[in-house]
């Protein structure tokens, strides 16, 4: 029998694919399409899968695959990079573009031929129907893309491949396959740019926070995976395993990832980083501010834990307690915004890196913190932390990073997009910070109309549609960058599609909301 909340969510996307391509319909469009209408078949095998414990990996329970809305986002993403880069005449990140959507169109039929394969019996339409778009994908790719860019996106697929099998063995019920090809796949493309941009580094070429940001990224899922494998044979509860975790933490960190980061940016990491942090009065305040807003969210995970002591030992945070994180996030991220953007570039590659690593000390029970942070966090858990990773604080920052982080710089005239591409930094406060939140507070505390097969209220959506209208104009008068050129309309669009799309997905939200918002602004 069909769920309906997930073909309402299917017909979502569907809209949102068909709303990108509206204003330029060419080969790719057919690609996306094409892609879309298996994939949606295939999610209906992957759920099958899941509820008969039939998957390969043991995938999160508490929500369907979402395998389309996940497999539309890297080729959505680098379709309209590639439009707008081809707007502006720059031709390596129109190709680029496209080496991201082609890659994106291979992964994610990769994933759906794998549930065709292990279902049985073979659901012959679905075959069909994925053989169809893998031969359109793979026509356009051999007319569209030169050798070394096949090579390129060969790389990729391979490195998911390897990537999928041992994260997904060693971290069981952390993602839904969706969640995994977004998050996996995202890893693959980033460890493929660091390698390939290391093979052929250029003295002077290429933006030095550019590659902080891959090295970061690639850095710290190393150094989880050297120490998964590490503490297979040893107990890494013990003072001596935790000394040992610190010292090979430094030894890494300083004899591996710096020196490759000094490779790249041709110049003393910890020197660039110190001179970039305070390179202005501006810089100093933000961060000052910053520190601040960090400080009070770990006073606000003090005092709910000390009331959980005096209350309850059961006692588990409200949705209201855990969105102050989502407005002291909104608070941190609209100022760096405006005034800093590289500054909060680099400042979120930092945040990142801090919050991994501390995931890492809480689930290695590394001394002398580990076990405080496991009580700590336990709080704040709900139905989508059910492995052995909590993962919720660190889709909040990717949510709100990756709008930062995947900004088109290059193809901007003096760093801002016209039109409704001048929000697209802000995806992430109008979807997550602004969007989600008030839809889950007053969704919870004064909705009373719930969407058909969903928990979601009516009021709590038409809120949130509201309150990132009233967000937009508020950026209007205090960012002089933004100007939207009268495409009012579309902005709205955009943020009611997604709006509908948090109501009906059970997916993560905080990652593919601020994602198919930003693809849409930048269509």
């Amino acid at each position: 029998m069909l769920n309906k909340p997930v073909l309402v969510e299917s017909l979502i996307v569907f809209v949102i694919v068909l709303f990108v391509h509206a204003v330029v319909w060419d080969r790719y469009s057919w690609c996306a399409v094409a892609l879309a209408v298996q994939a949606f078949y295939a999610q209906f095998k992957w759920d099958r899968l899941l509820q008969l414990g039939g998957a390969v990996f043991q995938f999160r329970t508490a929500a369907n695959s979402g395998l389309l809305p996940a497999s539309m986002v890297i080729p959505l993403l680098g379709i309209a990079m590639k439009e707008r880069c081809k707007s502006a005449g720059i031709v390596y990140f129109e190709r680029f573009g496209i080496v991201v959507a082609s890659t994106g169109m291979l992964v994610a039929l990769f994933l759906s031929v794998i549930a065709v394969g292990i279902t049985k019996p073979v659901p012959t339409n679905t075959c069909i129907l994925t053989g169809v778009a893998g031969s359109i994908i793979i026509y356009t790719m051999k007319h569209s893309l030169t050798v070394s860019e096949v090579i390129e996106v060969l790389e990729v697929l391979l490195i998911f491949v390897y990537l999928s099998m041992i994260l997904l063995y060693l971290l069981p019920r952390c993602f839904t396959p969706g969640e995994a090809l977004l998050v996996l796949g995202g890893i693959s493309f980033v460890l493929n740019q660091l390698i390939k941009r290391s093979l052929n580094v250029i003295e002077g070429r290429g933006d030095p926070i550019d590659f902080f940001l891959l090295v970061a990224v690639v850095g710290v899922v190393l150094l989880g995976l050297f120490f998964t494998v590490l503490f297979i044979f040893m107990d890494s509860g013990t003072w001596i395993s935790s000394m040992f975790f610190h010292m090979m933490t430094a030894v890494l960190g300083l004899g591996v990832i710096m020196p490759w980061l000094y490779r790249l940016i041709q110049r003393n990491p910890l020197f660039w980083l110190l001179q970039f942090l305070f390179q202005t009065q501006t810089r100093v305040y933000l961060l000052a501010y910053w520190t601040f807003l960090a400080a009070s969210a770990c006073g606000i995970v003090f005092y709910q834990n000390a009331k959980r002591s005096s209350e309850s030992k059961k006692h588990q945070a409200s949705t209201v307690t855990r969105k102050y994180f989502h407005f002291i996030v909104v608070a941190t991220y609209v100022p760096g915004l405006i005034y800093d953007r590289q500054l909060l570039y680099v400042a979120a590659v930092l945040c990142l890196a801090v919050f991994i690593y501390l995931e890492y000390i809480r689930y290695f029970r590394i001394k002398p913190f580990g076990q405080t942070l496991r009580h700590l966090l336990s709080l704040f858990l709900d139905e989508r932390d059910s492995g052995p990773l909590i993962l919720t604080h660190i889709y909040l920052l990717l949510g709100m990073s990756l709008p930062v982080w995947l900004f088109p710089r290059s193809c901007a005239p003096k760093g801002t997009l016209s039109g409704a591409g001048a929000l697209v930094p802000y995806s992430g406060v109008l979807a997550v910070g602004v969007g989600d939140t008030i839809a889950s507070v007053f969704g919870s505390t004064m909705g009373e109309i719930k969407w058909p097969g969903t928990k979601k209220t009516f009021e709590g959506t038409m809120t949130a549609i509201f309150a990132q209208i009233i967000a937009v104009a508020l950026i209007l008068i205090f960012d002089s960058s933004v100007n939207l050129n009268s495409s009012y309309a579309r902005i709205l669009a955009s943020v009611s599609l997604v709006s509908l799309l948090e109501a009906y997905t059970t997916q993560i939200d905080n990652l593919l909301l601020p994602l198919y918002l930003q693809i849409m602004f930048m269509a």
